[in-house]
């Protein structure tokens, strides 16, 4: 039986992830299947193949997986599966610099190291071993109490500010390093610097390990958290191999020289600042935390455009993302901010939504509580409705009903504050369907936040009909 091979249009096609499709058309002479591959070449392979139908006479079958190069399987080791679509697209640049500061961190904590067991004694006869362990018992049980501490006190922080601790928490990291170094330098204080260093240490392991979980998130695009985090995993082992070969080659050269050995420990240390920054400046996370929000919603005020994720990341601050300039608290309890029926009427009053939000001029305070009703876009709302407070008090272009109240704030008394939260109210139900809005056609993921909420949960009885989101 003869088979005719159509040449206008494939058969079928196939294509791997995002790869290049590849067609296949009936051989002309029996009909087996063969394979091409369009444009790029399909995992490497260079020219068409022939499947031909399996069984016991049907030859042998081709698997695809065989024309795979070495290139492409090495990094099937070590990128997610379906990359670069299973992924965000600040991946790869961003995992780029974050092995460069590996490694750069590698080398500095073999400096360390090898400063720390000289000064324990390792090579000297006459240190004690019982002296050394109980040195090192000290040692590693301040780190694990400094674990615990700092886990239970910034450990709900962290989502919110990821970016800002990864980078803390690697400044720390080449702080610790330094007081290693610095520790057999001075033998009588050497117990207590090293307990001080790993206490530093430990903290850094909680603040990267937190911080990596919530990059994780936000880099994993398909539910695949795990193999993005044992991708990384990979990666992470093989900077640190190769850290630990040069490593071997470094410190014979440079342990007998102090001075030399605390210059490269200078240089590894910008170098890793340098790659950190520029790591965690690749990153473009689309969900809105209190920095990001304040930034998009200054540049709609002024300009009445909303900034994309990729703008207004570009445009977070790094260094001073812990420190802003008002006080915005999203969950406080009840009786923290009223004590009274009539202090309670009068937060009340004017409330159309299912929060009641305080605010003090003299210490640029918002504190907002929140209805047991209220859901992502109220918690999001109610942020705005504070830093939009908090916008009468700074300077720049406002919008002309924002503009008119703002002048009331700088002339009025601290006891019109309810007065201006009430009118505010009434702005932003204007104003804010329409950021709300831009900030969706922009990209914002606004079913999420990254806003620092409590758990605080209200019911109050004096307010009208509430409007829920």
């Amino acid at each position: 039986m003869a088979y005719v091979a159509r040449s206008e249009a494939p058969l079928c096609t196939e294509q791997f992830g995002s790869g290049t499709a590849r067609g296949c058309r009936a051989a002309a002479a029996d009909g087996s299947l063969q394979w091409e591959a369009w444009g790029r070449r399909w995992w490497g392979f260079s020219g068409a193949f022939t499947t031909k139908p399996g069984g016991r006479d049907g030859g042998e079958r081709v698997a695809p997986g065989t024309a795979v190069p070495p290139l492409s399987r090495l990094l099937a080791v070590f990128l997610p599966q379906g990359f670069p679509d299973s992924v965000s697209p600040d991946y790869l640049p961003y995992q780029l610099w974050d092995s460069v500061q590996a490694f750069a961190s590698s080398l500095s904590g073999s400096l360390a190291t090898h400063a720390v067991l000289l000064g324990i004694g390792v090579g000297n006869a006459k240190a004690s071993v019982s002296a050394a362990t109980a040195t090192w018992l000290v040692k590693d049980s301040t780190g694990m109490l400094g674990r615990i501490i700092f886990a239970w006190w910034m450990g709900s922080k962290m989502d919110c500010n990821a970016k800002q601790w990864r980078l803390f928490a690697d400044i720390l990291n080449d702080v610790a390093m330094f007081l290693e170094i610095m520790a057999p330098m001075f033998p009588t204080c050497f117990t207590m610097t090293i307990c001080i260093s790993n206490l530093a240490k430990c903290i850094v392991g909680v603040a990267g390990g937190a911080t990596r979980a919530a990059l994780t998130m936000h880099q994993a695009r398909r539910n695949n958290m795990a193999d993005v985090s044992a991708k990384d995993g990979s990666q992470e082992t093989l900077v640190s191999l190769a850290g630990l070969l040069v490593s071997l080659l470094m410190l014979p050269l440079v342990s007998d020289c102090p001075s030399l050995s605390l210059g490269c420990f200078f240089l590894l240390t910008a170098l890793h600042i340098y790659a950190n920054y520029r790591a965690v400046r690749a990153l473009v996370i689309e969900t809105l935390n209190e920095g990001r929000l304040w930034l998009v919603l200054k540049h709609f005020l002024q300009r009445g455009e909303v900034l994309g994720p990729a703008s207004a990341n570009q445009m977070e601050p790094l260094w001073t993302g812990f420190w802003p300039s008002l006080s915005l608290s999203l969950g406080v309890p009840l009786h923290r901010v009223t004590s009274s029926v009539f202090e309670l009427q009068k937060l009340v009053e004017g409330h159309q939504e299912p929060y009641l939000l305080r605010w003090d001029r003299s210490q640029n305070q918002v504190q907002v509580v929140l209805s047991q009703m209220a859901g992502p876009e109220t918690i999001l709302r109610a942020a705005t409705h504070g830093l939009v407070l908090g916008a009468l008090q700074g300077d720049g272009p406002l919008p002309g009903e924002l503009e008119g109240l703002r002048n009331r704030v700088r002339a009025g008394p601290e006891k019109e504050s309810c007065v201006i939260v009430r009118e505010t109210h009434q702005v932003l139900d204007k104003l804010f369907p329409k950021f709300l809005k831009g900030l969706q056609d922009a990209g914002w993921r606004t079913e999420n936040h990254q806003l620092e909420v409590d758990e605080w949960r209200a019911t109050w009885l004096l307010c009208p009909e509430k409007k829920l989101l």
